[in-house]
């Protein structure tokens, strides 16, 4: 399998159900897992309601793709992404997909991709339906990536002066480390623990992937996994290890009794 960045993805973009305010953001959150060969983006262009992708798509270099409505209340973008990325999959030019919709349509979509050995990633609003979630390989949510939009803007030196104290930005709203959130953890890390309890936590990070697709510890308020289960030392033992001759350490975790 090809390293991560080497990895060719066709990001397939529905515009009725994506704001194009955070495709920056979701351009940057795409090329952490690979190189985004195809771009396209589809919908009526036609209609005033996607009026506003039409710089981002011109700077961003993504391919519109033109598909009329043809009846009231039907969304007819939805058979063009799925016809386009069955054949895109034939083509054989790509490792991976990411859809960037909330719609639950897509879902036959993801699996008919995964079956065929493409990794899936899907982005879509906190709203997407749970079906479609789990059909992917990992999922991001567009709130997460707006957030961290913001946080960028507010680093700007423009925005650093009397004004920044003032801003009215909402804060991105962080999901409650439930007991079966803590079960999750646990478990996973009990399925990866050597003989002695101890398990290397980028490995735990990526079995919880395989179980529960959205997960992100910046959906918790932290921005790496390694913060949030040091915050969670009550259920957890962390061991810090240096490789040898580099100055790489790697994180082990164990549950506490």
């Amino acid at each position: 399998m090809s390293e991560k960045s080497d990895l060719k993805l066709a990001v397939l973009i529905d515009a009725d159900n994506i704001p194009y305010s955070n495709v920056k953001g979701m351009l940057d959150e795409i090329a952490k897992l690979g190189v985004p060969t195809i771009k396209r983006i589809y919908g009526d262009w036609t209609k005033p309601t996607v009026s506003g992708w039409k710089p981002a798509l011109l700077e961003h270099a993504i391919t519109p793709i033109q598909q009329y409505s043809y009846t009231t209340g039907k969304n007819a973008t939805d058979s063009a992404m799925i016809i386009d990325a069955m054949d895109i999959l034939h083509s054989e030019k790509v490792d991976g997909f990411c859809l960037v919709s909330s719609d639950s349509d897509f879902t036959r979509l993801a699996t008919r991709l995964r079956e065929s050995g493409m990794l899936v990633i899907g982005i879509g609003a906190k709203k997407t339906p749970n079906p479609f979630i789990v059909s992917c390989d990992k999922f991001i949510y567009i709130e997460i990536i707006g957030a961290a939009e913001i946080k960028q803007e507010e680093l700007k030196p423009a925005a650093l002066g009397r004004n920044a104290a003032k801003s009215t930005t909402p804060a991105l709203k962080v999901d409650s480390m439930d007991r079966g959130f803590i079960t999750l953890l646990k478990t996973s890390v009990n399925d990866l623990a050597d003989d002695n309890g101890w398990a290397f936590l980028a490995e735990v990070g990526g079995l919880i992937i395989k179980k529960k697709p959205d997960f992100d510890p910046r959906n918790y308020g932290f921005p790496k996994l390694t913060a949030l289960i040091k915050s969670l030392n009550r259920y957890f033992e962390i061991d810090e290890r240096k490789v040898e001759n580099t100055h790489i350490k790697h994180i082990y975790i164990k549950n506490k009794q």
